[in-house]
């Protein structure tokens, strides 16, 4: 059984390496972008003034959007200018190396409840669009005094590279998401945040856990957090896992093996009752269905997000 997951994990690395430097010269990390105006960390004093760094976010898109237009990439250019649309509000943007953004949904200064969505590989400023729209399907489903912030704080793997496979990106990412989600608690003290992590993503969560101080750490399509199971995350946050039974992750390895010095893989299947999470019912869909409207899977990871934990359906 270890011979052939070795195998497939092989497989998949071999494949990464040679798919990759065909593809690099198309990577959103080779278009620049300028550096972002500085900003003071998030802070309860600020949030009645959010429009005054929400205007700043929407100069730095812009100035990214002119970046790329004259780098030649038109349509990185076009999708900038959409983001600077000013119905549309960043508590922070960063053009540069694919992108770093946290967009808000809802009225962050009256929320009561916050759900941070953290992506997983093949997130970027190119893709982005897709990423926000289930953030806006998950405030939709929330109501209320809710809001949503669509975290994309890290330079995200492809899913088809050697870094999928490895914890070394949620590495880099955690301390950014600890830092975002401690600004955060700062400046909202009184309100229950939880996190949403989908694939890749569910490792980033996975590694932040120990320091971070949430209600719920939800693990969807997720390919192992980095851990044998949720005494492993050393969270005091509820832990639950959910994967639909069209995703295609269910086939990838949920193991950790030690090769050439490398380690491959990110640990336990959340859902496997081994690992210890609290599952919930994700429907039939597939990789990248759970935050789609209507959904079975959207509709639990909102009653997780609301603290309505009596009212999580479960496979």
């Amino acid at each position: 059984m270890a011979s052939r997951l070795r195998r497939t994990l092989l497989a998949a690395l071999v494949t990464a390496a040679v798919t990759v430097p065909v593809s690099a010269a198309a990577r959103p990390a080779a278009v620049p972008a300028p550096a972002p105006a500085t900003l003071a960390p998030l802070t309860a004093a600020e949030l009645p003034l959010l429009g005054d760094r929400f205007a700043a976010g929407r100069a730095d898109i812009r100035a990214a959007a002119e970046t790329a237009a004259d780098h030649g990439d038109q349509g990185r250019a076009a999708r900038l200018r959409v983001m600077a649309d000013p119905a549309r509000h960043f508590l922070s943007f960063d053009g540069r190396d694919g992108g770093r953004t946290a967009e808000v949904f809802g009225d962050l200064a009256r929320a009561e409840r916050i759900a941070v969505l953290v992506p997983g590989s093949d997130t970027n400023l190119d893709t982005y669009e897709r990423f926000r729209a289930g953030a806006v399907a998950l405030h939709d489903e929330l109501g209320g005094r809710a809001a949503v912030v669509a975290w994309l704080g890290y330079a995200t793997p492809g899913t088809v590279s050697p870094e999928v496979l490895t914890e070394g990106r949620a590495d880099d990412a955690a301390a950014q998401l600890q830092e975002f989600v401690g600004e955060l608690k700062g400046a909202k003290p009184g309100s229950r945040v939880s996190l949403l992590c989908h694939s890749y993503g569910s490792v980033v969560c996975g590694r932040a856990a120990p320091s971070l101080d949430v209600a719920d750490i939800a693990l969807y399509g997720s390919p192992g957090a980095g851990a044998d199971n949720v005494a492993d995350l050393h969270t005091s946050a509820t832990v639950w896992a959910g994967r639909g039974s069209d995703d295609w992750i269910a086939d990838v390895p949920h193991v950790r093996l030690d090769i050439l010095g490398t380690t491959l893989g990110l640990g336990a299947d959340p859902v496997s009752d081994g690992f210890g999470a609290r599952t919930f019912a994700a429907g039939d869909g597939g990789h990248s269905d759970y935050l789609k409207p209507g959904s079975v899977s959207l509709k639990n990871l909102a009653r997780i997000a609301l603290g309505r934990a009596t009212e999580v359906t479960h496979a």
